[in-house]
């Protein structure tokens, strides 16, 4: 029974365990390779073949099992070491000749795997064996594994202790860094904006303060009055010195008709406008001589700057200069003479320019005049039905 429980306890053991597995395994290649190489050695020796055999894969087992017994002592295992290794070769040689020398049609998978398996099983030996250590008693056994433990456990408290001293500082540097990149990114804001509000004000400053000074406004534009919101009604504003009820857009669309003397209300055939200082409502001027209407007075109409002679022109300014050539006493009939005169006041542009912008400013006076008709014929059909009533 003392036996019995003497072997139990090895093979119970990690180290019986291990050593048990690969004898196994062991023993099965030793198997497989007594079946080949009988097979391959059959022919040649007879019945020589099954103790040739059986001598070899005996003798493998034989310094396998020798190697073991040696344990860590180098010296007592070189000699069997070198003699497995030297029968490894030779049982996995048989086969692998005989695989070389064969035919297409004497191929064997059991041939191929029989080598690999043995040298296999040696190496695996050879990794396997010297990591076993010695063979100790349980008690042994026991002792040392209660002071692997006992290391273990300290180990792990130290690696635990050490791992949440490393996660609070990286937690804490985490945080510090969010907190100093937010409180950066906020001064940067801060600078940037009052960086932005004083380049911004600068600016628009010199804008208005050399706007001022070189585009003072005309007394026109101050006397308009601004609308209340008690009193607004829907409409216009007229232009200055419009004479009649009727009233006129100013804007963008309606310039162009408003300051050739084309309005709502119509202008004469002649293109004389109307509404102009000096001039009543037939569009004729009056006894009285009309006042010439100046640069300064058509650019805010307009509003545009006040064009200076000798510099570059925009369209709209442009458009202004051929607009008061327009209201002349011998106003220009064609862009050659419209160009004559734009050059002879000293203004600078192409003449390409002038022929575009002149085509707009006919082109804007031939709809007024249009709608200008259109107009008249409304009011005379309107008064048409009172006239027979009456």
């Amino acid at each position: 029974m003392s036996s019995d429980k003497k072997w139990m306890d090895l093979y119970r053991s990690p180290r019986g365990i291990v050593l048990a597995a690969l004898g196994v395994i062991t023993l099965g290649v030793a198997v497989l390779s007594v079946f080949v190489s009988y097979g391959i050695l059959d022919p040649a020796f007879g019945a020589w073949a099954v103790p040739t055999v059986g001598a070899l894969d005996a003798l493998w087992l034989v310094f396998q099992a020798t190697e073991i017994l040696a344990g860590n002592n180098a010296q007592r295992a070189q000699r069997v070491r070198w003699a497995g290794l030297i029968l490894t070769g030779v049982n996995a040689a048989i086969p692998t000749v005989h695989l070389i020398m064969a035919t297409p049609g004497e191929f064997d998978l059991a041939m191929v795997l029989t080598p690999v398996a043995i040298l296999a099983t040696k190496i695996a030996w050879w990794v396997a064996l010297p990591s076993l250590g010695r063979k100790v008693s349980a008690a042994t056994r026991q002792s040392i594994d209660d002071k692997r433990q006992e290391v273990a456990d300290r180990l792990e408290e130290m690696e635990a202790e050490a791992s949440h001293r490393v996660e609070l500082l990286e937690t804490a540097t985490a945080l510090e860094k969010r907190v100093a990149e937010a409180e950066t990114a906020y001064r940067m804001s801060v600078l940037k904006t009052q960086q932005s509000m004083t380049e911004e004000l600068h600016s628009q400053a010199e804008a208005t303060a050399k706007t001022v000074a070189d585009q003072p406004l005309p007394s026109a534009v101050t006397e308009i009055t601004l609308p209340v919101l008690e009193t607004w009604k829907p409409g216009t504003a007229a232009l200055p010195g419009r004479a009649g009820s009727g009233t006129v857009a100013i804007g963008p669309s309606a310039l162009g008709a408003q300051v050739s003397g084309v309005s709502e209300t119509g202008v004469p055939d002649s293109g004389t406008p109307f509404g102009m200082p000096g001039v009543p409502e037939s569009g004729t001027p009056g006894g009285a001589p009309a006042r010439a209407i100046t640069l300064a007075e058509l650019a805010a109409v307009a509003g545009v700057p006040v064009p200076e002679v000798g510099e570059k022109l925009t369209d709209g300014q442009m458009e202004v200069v051929l607009r008061q050539f327009r209201y002349s006493d011998d106003p220009p009939l064609s862009y050659r003479q419209a160009m004559s005169a734009f050059r002879a006041a000293g203004f600078v542009g192409s003449e390409e320019r002038v022929r575009r912008v002149w085509a707009g400013l006919m082109s804007k006076e031939e709809t007024g005049s249009a709608r200008t008709v259109k107009s008249e014929a409304s009011e005379d059909s309107e008064d048409e039905p009172e006239d027979a009533a009456v």
